[in-house]
């Protein structure tokens, strides 16, 4: 994984860049504002960025948005002091991968560097479910799923988007489960789930998983509980 790391606080970007390196992650560069950011997002080609928001000559949720307009594959984390919710919003639509708070600890911050890997969005604590309350609020079309009936005998009612299976694995990922996780619950593999998720965003026409998460919001399909 290259990383590039974006933040005006030099101090700042110097020990996370040594934090980093420790736990072997590879630093391409650092950049000091978000106009920098760009110029080395295309010279160097992160996997990548770690962005900060408030920052002069260009801010983080700027450049984010210019970057992903040329780079789409590039992974956008925001990493900022800011618990805003107009930020996060805005994050998400520019196009951020996830949204982490600057009060993370080490092992968090690396796990999450692990999660964008293995192609899971990070997002500190609570921040996820203020996502999916957002989006449930928006006023977009329903997309039919299965009715209940339907689910227990593994089929799609007519017309319907998703299988039973499908809805099965939304409904756990939706309830905060890691891909493993719900791979272990359902007694499939790791792979089989990304599969499935990947057979979701393709019928929904979603483009990442925060984008599925927030349509499991508006669907109702969130109340999943370990206990039951």
């Amino acid at each position: 994984m290259k990383v590039l790391l974006v933040d005006d606080n030099r101090l700042m970007l110097e020990g996370l860049q040594n934090l980093l390196e420790a736990h072997r992650i590879e630093v391409v560069g650092v950049a000091f504002n978000g106009l920098k950011s760009i110029e080395m997002a295309r010279e160097l080609r992160p996997d990548v960025i770690l962005m900060d928001i408030r920052m002069p000559r260009c801010d983080g949720l700027t450049a984010t948005r210019l970057i992903k307009a040329q780079m789409p594959e590039v992974k956008i984390i925001i990493l900022t002091t800011s618990t805003d919710d107009d930020d996060l919003f805005e994050a998400i639509k520019s196009g951020a991968y996830g949204y982490l708070l600057k009060s993370i600890d080490t092992d968090e911050l690396v796990a999450s560097l692990n999660q964008v890997w293995q192609g899971m969005p990070p997002f500190s604590p609570g921040l996820a479910a203020k996502l999916l309350e957002e989006f449930a609020r928006a006023n977009t079309p329903k997309v039919p799923i299965p009715s209940k009936k339907s689910e227990e005998n593994g089929e799609t009612t007519s017309g319907g988007v998703l299988t039973a299976r499908q809805i099965e694995v939304l409904r756990l990922v939706a309830g905060g489960l890691s891909y493993k996780e719900v791979g272990a619950r359902l007694f499939l593999s790791e792979r089989t789930i990304k599969y499935h998720m990947a057979e979701i965003m393709n019928r929904l026409h979603l483009e990442n998983r925060a984008q599925v998460l927030a349509f499991a919001g508006r669907m109702g399909l969130t109340a999943y509980s370990p206990n039951k």
